[in-house]
């Protein structure tokens, strides 16, 4: 799969920490500091308005602003003991009630399975943009949007084995329908498609080239304890079927089963981005990778995850 040399090689660069968020901290203090407040966002693994893995096709809310304030999270995945640890923190903005934009530092905790964790390096950079073309009409048609994720400094798999940093993009299109005809249960049904060179969405680095992947979503909220909302939904993200670097190695299709809790208990009438709690909290299970090729298993069907967004 790859030599001894090329583990060593990746062991001694260490852990590289993504030192581009702050310059987007200073940049998205100057853009809003005249702004007004703006109701917060669920955010994604990458800093999407989404679910866990995948986009919506709604954008981070403005109000009459033109630009919102910042909405922050965080995502951590307990890739088992071959992938480890994952951990991101997001920052993401909206502008104009229809674009969202932003950035997402990924960071590693190192696997302790010898002879694969360290296939697996630091972190890298992930940028992302969206653009909402039609507004979803009540009892009518989707809201539905396009989009790119952009990650740079890669150095997962592949980049390991050639010893240099990599980088992988998708381009997508979703929709998004929020259903609300029955009374109390609002569902959530969401479809799209891309286009993308990355594995795993990075985390196992580059697929060999672009291939056209599905993914999907349905949820459903309900009145929680107290004053919560409670979202139950699922997610499938179509993977890349092969892996830059293990010739043989077969990605299995991701899915995920997610719980999101709104603590002040908004319902999402326009989706899964709530109107007005600035907090929300994600509870998820992935099913990964498990036995990708002959005597490689990677060991991560049924990991934990967690995520939390902020919208000041």
């Amino acid at each position: 799969m790859c030599t001894q040399g090329h583990l060593n090689e990746v062991a001694s660069n260490g852990r590289r920490f993504p030192y581009d968020l702050a310059v987007m901290l200073l940049a998205v203090a100057v853009i809003v500091a005249g702004s007004n407040a703006a109701s917060a966002q669920s955010l994604n693994w990458e800093g999407q308005t989404g679910v866990f893995v995948t986009p919506l096709a709604y954008s981070v809310s403005t109000g009459n602003a033109t630009f919102s304030i910042p909405v922050v999270s965080y995502h951590y995945l307990d890739g088992g003991p071959v992938l480890g640890g994952f951990h991101q923190i997001s920052i993401t903005m909206g502008a104009f009630n229809r674009v969202e934009f932003g950035y997402t530092g990924s960071l590693h905790q190192d696997g302790s399975t010898a002879g694969l964790s360290t296939l697996w390096s630091g972190g890298f950079n992930t940028a992302h943009g969206k653009v909402n073309l039609f507004r979803e009409r009540r009892g009518g048609l989707p809201a539905l949007s396009v989009g790119f994720v952009a990650r740079t400094q890669v150095r997962n798999v592949g980049g390991v084995i050639q010893g240099q940093d990599t980088h992988n993009q998708d381009f997508y299109v979703v929709a998004t329908k929020t259903i609300t005809r029955i009374q109390k249960l609002p569902l959530v049904f969401n479809a799209g498609f891309k286009a993308t060179n990355a594995s795993s969405l990075g985390l196992a680095g580059n697929a060999p080239g672009y291939s056209g992947r599905a993914f999907g979503a349905a949820g459903f909220a309900f009145k929680g304890p107290g004053r919560s909302t409670i979202l139950l939904g699922s997610e499938v993200l179509q993977e890349p079927r092969s892996i830059q670097g293990l010739p043989g190695a077969v990605v299995p299709t991701t899915v995920t089963y997610a719980v999101r809790i709104v603590p002040s208990g908004a319902l999402p009438i326009h989706g899964w981005g709530v109107e007005t709690p600035k907090l929300t909290l994600d509870f998820g299970l992935a099913q990964a990778a498990g036995r990708i090729a002959p005597g490689v298993d990677l060991q991560a069907r049924h990991q934990f995850a967690f995520g939390i967004s902020y919208g000041f």
